[in-house]
Order: C-alpha cells, then structure tokens, then sequence
C-alpha cells in the first residue's frame, strides 16, 4: 500500500432594364413589375455570389489512374518506357536566401592597444558578412499549368525559388503557393502552359514488396533514377514530422532527392519521396516517402485557399500497451487521457478513460492513426465515434471544430507484492509550495508523490517523485489520505494509475505480481 508522507513540495447592379412609362396600371402590370424586380435582385445576388466563389482559385485539374497493378506478371526486364513517360515531370528545385555572419577577428587584433593605434574596429564593431546560401530539391509537376508538387524543406526560408524544368534546363522563377511543415508538403507555381503533368496513383493500394522508382535531383548532379521496393507501408512514430504515415523503401534517396517522385512500377506517382534514416549521412537503404493521397489532398487544399485546415477533436490520447488493453479489456484503440474544455469531445460528453475504438466505422488502431485520419477531415465534417467506457460500447456522433494546435500524449508501462499495491511509494497533498514549484494548475486534485522505492513495481512502471496521482484503478484520487485509502482497498496486482506529469496526464499499469 502507499505510504503517507510529509506535504512537500482559447441591391446588386441591375441586369435588367425596364421602361414601362407606356403601359397602363393593371394587375398584370403590377404584376409584371414584381416579377422584373425579383429577377432583377436575384441577378444582383448572382453576381455578388460569383464574385465571392472567383476568389478562390480554381481546383487543381490532376491526372488520375487508380488502376490496381498486375502483381502476378514477371519482373520487367527494363524500366526505360516507364522512366521516359514519367521523367519529364521531375523538375529541379533551387532556393536561396542571404545570411549575416559576424566575421571572425584574428586573435592579435584584439589587442586593445594595436586596434587604437591602426585604427581597427573592435569586435562589436565589425559589420557583418552578408552571404548566400543555396539549397536543391526536386519537385513534381501535378498540372500542365505550371503548379509543382514538392517539399516544404526543400525552399524553407529562403528568400527566392526557382525551378529548372527539361532536359536542357529552361529555368523558371517560382511562386510559393502555400506550404504545411506539419506533412512536410508545399505547393509552388510557375508561369507556363503545356507542361507535362505526372499522372498520380493510388497510394493506399501499394502493398510491401511492391516494384518502386525513385527520381530526382541527388546533390545536384542531375535527374537520376533509382530501384527498389516497397519496405513498409505506414511508417510512423520517427519525429520527423508531426503527421507521419511514411511509405518506407530501400530505393536509394540522397540529398537533392527531397520533393521528387516515387514511382510505381506503371510509372505513376505514388509518393513524394522526404526522409532516410541514416547514422553515416549517406542513404543506408531506409528512405521515407509521403504517400501521394496524402500529398494530393493538402495540395488541393493549399491551391484552393492556401492554408491546410485540420479536424480538431479536442482530446489527447494515450496508446495502449498489451497491460493496458488487457485491463482495459480491449484489442486495440486509441486511450483518451485528457479532454480539453470547450472542445467537440468535451461538448460530446467524452472522458478520460474511453478508449477509442472506431471511427466513421474505420477501425482505430492506434493513437497515431486516430490523429493521422482526424487530421485529414476538415473542420464542421461530424463523425461517428465508438468507444468503450467501463467495459461497455456507445457511439457518439461529434461535429470536428478547427484545430487550434497540436496536442500530444505519452505512454508508460509495466510495473513485488506486498498488502495492497503501489507499495514502496510515499505520497502526500498538494501544498501551496508544491504547486507553485512543479506549475500544477490550481483545480488539480490528487497526491503527490513524495518518495518512490527504485525497486519498486511503481518504479518500474514509470512512477517516480512529483507525479501527481489523480486516479487508482479508474476511481479519482483528491489527497493523499484518500490515495492510501484505495490503495489498501484494491486487491490487484494490478492496478491502472492515471498520473499528472509536466502538464500532461497519461496512464501506467503498476502489476506488483512483477
């Protein structure tokens, strides 16, 4: 059982003119002018209307091809027809940008005596150097009106872009149309007609082992192709972006590559190639791509009204560890430790606990797919939520809201066996002096952990001193008298903890069988 321990511690122009000064007052007349004058508001209303709906730029105009690949046929034995139908669509990227040095000063020039007698400036006074520096990528053209599908690193920050299109190169100076840094994806655009446009696949069809070409513009060299397969679909949890569903292959990828085309084995673009995972800085046979379904819809909405909007549920979320699922009583989902106020999730009536486990009838399998298909609705879409509270199924039907920002949960596991459970952890109240030193907010309850044996099943779970317990076994947690209490009651050995943590909450199964 806990210990107790001292306290420490958001009307239109008119379209239709009339001249009735002939005609006599009659009914019909009368009503003739009604009826002119409706017509004539409504066509002023149009117009209003038209104006609003043509500030928005037109949709992009992509090519299509969904067609499943033939798995079944034999390995090709070149893939030139492929590469020169797709090639021409791979542009290179170019940016720069002016930085300001301070230059350094040679060690006998600060000599305060040397600089007053040759009058030389002293360090503070020394204007700095002002240099360019120049970055390379690789870009698709998605339409044959010059609007170029390619990374947001690839120009980030600099001060002008340009795009080489063409074998030879016809150089042309590039718009930013918009950019999402969360997907790592923008949209750029530059004045020409008749370019050949990438025809653009199905990403959610490609399957691990899949045929795939990568092109691009490695270190500048020049378009090159290289060969592979498809090494994992779905590929998340890197850190490299804050949306991660990476298509992973062993296609080479080097820098310059980023923002080129990954290809299927027909030619069809399926990815927009990102990342590798590499200790040497080289390609060690692990690249990243951002699969083209994904790619194409923020880019439609980048052109539409440039900015990328986001569905906002409001919650954040916890995965589920085998102990968690099993004292959940769940196969998989997504646990919600926290529901923020004022928010669709709040407003719907969830709480921490649920465990999401569908979506718009869609399976959730973890935290992150949650968060990825979330993402990819727009705010005002509503959804159908099924989740399970304390063993039992409901459905809720919840409308998205914008996303203000994002929000992030982590995960702790696991957890010797003595009367009750969290034996070997000390807690008491939260004092004032406890809650100014550690920033728990004002309408937090819970106890305080003051002391923690390091051999401890708690210990190992993840507890430590400073976590603020707010919940045993499901039930809330105000003090520490109330927190020895249930730890008594409980029979265990297993017990789920709901823990505060340096603004967040999350959970962690303490199993004192261990």
């Amino acid at each position: 059982m806990i210990e107790v321990a001292p306290g420490r511690c958001e009307i239109g122009p008119c379209l239709f003119p009339l001249c009735f000064k002939s005609m006599k007052p009659s009914v019909f007349s009368r009503n003739f002018l009604l009826l002119a004058l409706a017509v004539t508001l409504g066509a002023g209303r149009l117009v209003l209307w038209a104006k609003d709906r043509a500030e928005e730029r037109p949709p992009l105009k992509l090519q299509l091809d969904a067609k499943p690949i033939d798995r079944d046929t034999c390995e090709r034995v070149s893939y030139a027809s492929v590469v020169k139908k797709t090639a021409p669509s791979v542009v290179y990227v170019f940016s720069s940008k002016k930085v300001r040095q301070q230059q350094a000063m040679a060690p006998f020039l600060e000599d305060p005596m040397f600089r007053r007698f040759f009058g030389v400036p002293g360090p503070g006074e020394i204007a700095p150097r002002e240099s360019i520096q120049h970055g390379l990528g690789s870009g698709v053209i998605v339409t044959t009106n010059g609007y170029i599908l390619t990374n947001n690193h690839v120009f980030d920050g600099a001060d002008e872009v340009k795009v080489a299109v063409g074998e030879p190169r016809q150089e042309y100076q590039a718009t930013v149309v918009g950019r999402d840094p969360k997907v790592d994806v923008a949209v750029l655009k530059i004045d020409a007609t008749g370019l050949p446009a990438a025809t653009l696949g199905d990403s959610d069809q490609l399957q691990v082992g899949d045929v795939v070409l990568a092109i691009g513009n490695p270190f500048g060299i020049g378009l090159t192709v290289t060969h592979g397969i498809v090494s994992a679909v779905g590929r998340g949890g890197l850190g490299i972006e804050d949306y991660e569903d990476f298509i992973q292959t062993d296609a080479p990828i080097n820098p310059g590559n980023s923002g080129g085309a990954l290809l299927d084995s027909q030619g069809r673009v399926v990815g927009i190639n990102t990342a590798i995972l590499s200790r040497s800085g080289g390609f060690n046979g692990v690249g990243f791509a951002i699969p083209i379904n994904l790619a194409r819809s923020l880019a439609e909405q980048l052109v539409r009204t440039g900015r990328v909007e986001r569905g906002f549920l409001g919650i954040n979320l916890q995965e589920l560890t085998p102990d968690l699922a099993a004292q959940f009583g769940v196969a998989h989902g997504a646990l919600i430790t926290d529901v923020s106020p004022n928010t669709p999730a709040q407003k719907a009536g969830l709480k921490s606990g649920d465990i999401i486990t569908r979506l718009n009838g869609a399976e959730v399998t973890d935290p992150r797919h949650l968060a990825l298909t979330v993402g990819r609705l727009l705010p005002g879409v509503e959804v159908t939520v099924d989740y399970i509270r304390d063993g039992k199924s409901d459905t809720k039907r919840i409308r998205l809201a914008a996303q203000p920002a994002t929000a992030a949960a982590a995960g702790e596991n696991e957890g010797g066996s003595d009367k009750g459970v969290l034996n070997g952890v000390s807690v008491g109240d939260i004092t004032p002096e406890a809650r100014a030193e550690l920033h728990i907010p004002r309408d937090l309850d819970g106890a305080i952990i003051t002391g923690i044996d390091p051999a401890s099943a708690s210990a190992r779970a993840g507890l430590r001193e400073g976590d603020v317990i707010t919940e045993l076994d499901r039930q809330p947690v105000h003090n520490a008298d109330e927190a020895v209490k249930k730890s008594e009651e409980i029979k265990g050995p297993k017990v789920i903890v709901r823990l505060w943590r340096n603004g967040f909450n999350h959970y962690a199964v303490v199993d004192e069988s261990k």
